[in-house]
């Protein structure tokens, strides 16, 4: 299933395991969750609950978006026209696997740092489904399509529209520098950018924000 294959793209480039396989945890009816949900509907969620000690996590993924991914999958054939449902569904795939990773080390993590890893994984994610296809090719459109042609849901409330914004700019500026990196052919300098999104993938608060200031 390609949230699987997804799950796999990220254990392997953060060399971190899959200790929790994603779709064990899928969801795609909110029905079966009354209350959870309120007030705008996405085609994507991380649900998770607290009670005590004990994290609950769910994954919901539009039914209709996982239907036309098995029909046009972005791992053998990335392109124009399923570009917006793998992200959906990486974006997801991401909080799940990065919440699940910190939660085995009792680390708290935000909403912001949630969000911020997750731009961050659609760039490198897609950069690396990109160049399976054309080894020759560096994407240099990819960071503006991602990060310039991005625009935030008006509708959504002040606060959480100020949280993406700050999100994606974090992340932009991390990838940029990483593209800075990537796009040399010397293997050190791939090396080098590989080490450096693990280094981050495993910091959690203000180290991590203090990691990605850097690179304002």
């Amino acid at each position: 299933m390609i949230l699987r294959e997804l799950q796999a793209l990220l254990a392997d480039i953060y060399d971190v395991p899959v200790a929790h396989d994603v779709c064990d945890f899928l969801v795609t009816d909110l029905a079966y969750f009354p209350g959870v949900v309120s007030g705008r509907r996405n085609d994507e969620q991380l649900l998770v609950a607290c009670d005590g000690d004990e994290l609950s996590l769910g994954l919901y993924l539009d039914a209709q978006v996982l239907e036309r991914l098995s029909i046009a999958d972005p791992i053998n054939e990335l392109n124009a026209g399923n570009l917006a449902d793998c992200w959906t569904a990486l974006e997801g795939v991401s909080h799940f696997h990065y919440l699940s990773y910190h939660a085995g080390y009792d680390r708290d993590v935000s909403r912001l740092e949630l969000e911020t890893q997750a731009e961050i994984d659609k760039y490198i994610v897609t950069l690396s489904l990109l160049q399976r296809q054309s080894p020759e090719h560096f994407p240099l459109e990819l960071h503006r399509i991602l990060f310039a042609n991005t625009q935030v849901d008006s509708s959504l409330p002040a606060a959480r529209a100020v949280l993406y914004r700050h999100a994606n700019e974090c992340a932009a500026r991390y990838c940029r520098r990483l593209e800075s990196l990537l796009r040399r052919r010397a293997e050190a300098a791939r090396q080098e950018a590989a080490a450096e999104l693990r280094r981050l993938y495993r910091l959690s608060g203000t180290s991590k924000q203090t990691q990605l200031s850097r690179c304002a």
